[in-house]
């Protein structure tokens, strides 16, 4: 079985992320879960979303508490939240930045990627110049840190569910996937 543990901020689109994310999951072949946790329900505050998957029934109903990889879709929530919390030794952190963040070194001991989703967001007019929605911009990198689903089923899903510009959103989550870099573990310890 593998959990995923989504962090982002309501009106990101994190939630969305994690349904879509089952459904492609499901075109793949999986049984899946995908679920909420909410604090205070308004824009702008940290939302936790989660994902598990397996090629058997899932019988589990809990929470996800040891992830096997995160998705970090606001980068500024890692400065008030442990976004490692529980996350499992050789997991992996996807985290929604311009350039390799500052912090990288506390994050040495797991895998590390990230993406620009919010210029991608931006430059496929998804959202507004001050609030991007990066959920399908990060569904496109998930599918590239985590090789899988294959982002064929990450599209089709997309144009499936996504509610207005389809292929807007299916293109930012394609550029997503070839944008995605991946931090070499020397570097994270230097």
């Amino acid at each position: 079985m593998l959990e995923i543990r989504f962090h982002g901020r309501g009106g990101q689109g994190t939630v969305v992320a994690t349904i879509l994310m089952s459904k492609a999951f499901f075109r793949a072949g999986y049984q899946v879960q995908s679920f909420p946790f909410f604090g205070v329900e308004r824009r702008g505050a940290p939302v936790e979303a989660y994902l598990r998957l397996d090629r058997q029934k899932i019988l589990l109903r809990t929470n996800v508490y040891t992830p096997d990889h995160v998705v970090v879709l606001d980068r500024t929530l890692m400065a008030g939240i442990d976004v490692t919390r529980g996350l499992k030794a050789g997991g992996s952190i996807l985290i929604n930045s311009p350039e390799l963040p500052p912090e990288a070194n506390a994050y040495s001991r797991f895998r590390l990627a990230y993406v620009d989703a919010s210029r991608i967001a931006l430059n496929n007019q998804i959202g507004s110049r001050t609030h991007p929605i990066v959920n399908t911009s990060m569904m496109g990198a998930v599918s590239r840190v985590l090789a899988m689903p294959p982002l064929d089923d990450v599209l089709a899903a997309i144009r499936e569910e996504v509610p207005g510009d389809a292929e807007r959103n299916a293109k930012a989550a394609r550029e997503a996937y070839e944008a995605v870099r991946f931090v070499e573990p020397a570097r994270s310890v230097a």
